[in-house]
């Protein structure tokens, strides 16, 4: 096993990562991105997703994908990423915390209660266990002298984290809180762990595409939705993974607890 994880090429060559929410979106093009500079993987996302996710995994390489079927609000699902990627691959070097689910376009007096409690429950308490259970593996093999210098959390937050955004109240609560939770397990688990997080903008995922064509005019939608962003248009998948890339690999061996926004200048005002 050990030779297994010295093999192939690129910047995350030999190295194991789970990538929770990653069958279709920012996920897919994380675990593509990965897959292309040398990581085995384990792909986390929920039952009605094993289709997809046996796709991509195709894609990707069988022998290099493992798919692991489960609700991250759950802690066993945690658990049970992490046992897979020990199991069947040797190690655990990387974690992106993806899986997340959206609630927009309600006013914070009409956020109904359940839901709220669910966006709560995936955004961040999701992403809680993922870590913990995550972290606790990364520094047994750090103590041990295993794998990686440092293992790598790296969480998907969100503008509406970092700035008060109209009618996404709930859902940018939820991430400020996983921008805190980053912000101090970085100081907590160094320097076994280094914990980094992405805020990214609107995007062009399918579920925006969703939103967006739930609109009466989608195309005036759109366009009004573009005009907020200075560099004018949708960020792109692919451009969410090279910022999750660069803090998952070496090349930021000295970055820990920081929240890189991609999000097209929407935040620098």
């Amino acid at each position: 096993m050990e030779d297994e994880r010295r093999v192939g090429s690129g910047r995350l060559a030999g190295q194991v990562a789970i990538v929770t929410g990653g069958a279709s979106g920012i996920g897919a093009a994380v675990a593509r991105r990965f897959a292309e500079e040398g990581a085995r993987q384990v792909i986390v996302g929920l039952p009605d997703e094993e289709q997809r996710a046996a796709s991509l995994a195709k894609e990707l390489g069988r022998g290099r994908t493992v798919f692991v079927a489960g609700d991250v609000t759950g802690p066993q699902t945690a658990s049970r990423a992490v046992e897979t990627a020990l199991e069947r691959f040797g190690g655990l070097d990387v974690l992106v915390n993806n899986a997340g689910i959206d609630y927009s376009a309600v006013h914070v007096l009409d956020s109904d209660p359940a839901f709220s409690r669910r966006v709560m429950e995936v955004n961040f308490f999701g992403a809680l266990f993922m870590l913990q259970a995550a972290a606790r593996a990364m520094t047994a093999s750090a103590a041990a002298g295993e794998g990686s210098p440092s293992g790598a959390i790296v969480n998907l937050a969100s503008r509406a984290g970092v700035v008060g955004v109209r009618s996404m109240a709930v859902y940018g609560a939820s991430k400020a809180a996983l921008i805190s939770l980053t912000r101090s397990a970085a100081l907590e688990l160094a320097p076994a762990v280094r914990v980094n997080a992405v805020a990214p903008g609107a995007t062009e995922t399918p579920m925006m595409r969703t939103w967006i064509d739930e609109h009466e005019d989608p195309a005036a939608f759109e366009a009004t939705l573009t005009a907020t962003v200075p560099l004018g248009r949708l960020a792109r998948p692919e451009e969410i993974a090279d910022a999750v890339l660069f803090l998952a690999s070496r090349e930021a061996s000295d970055v820990t607890g920081v929240v890189l926004p991609v999000d097209g200048g929407y935040t620098a005002g």
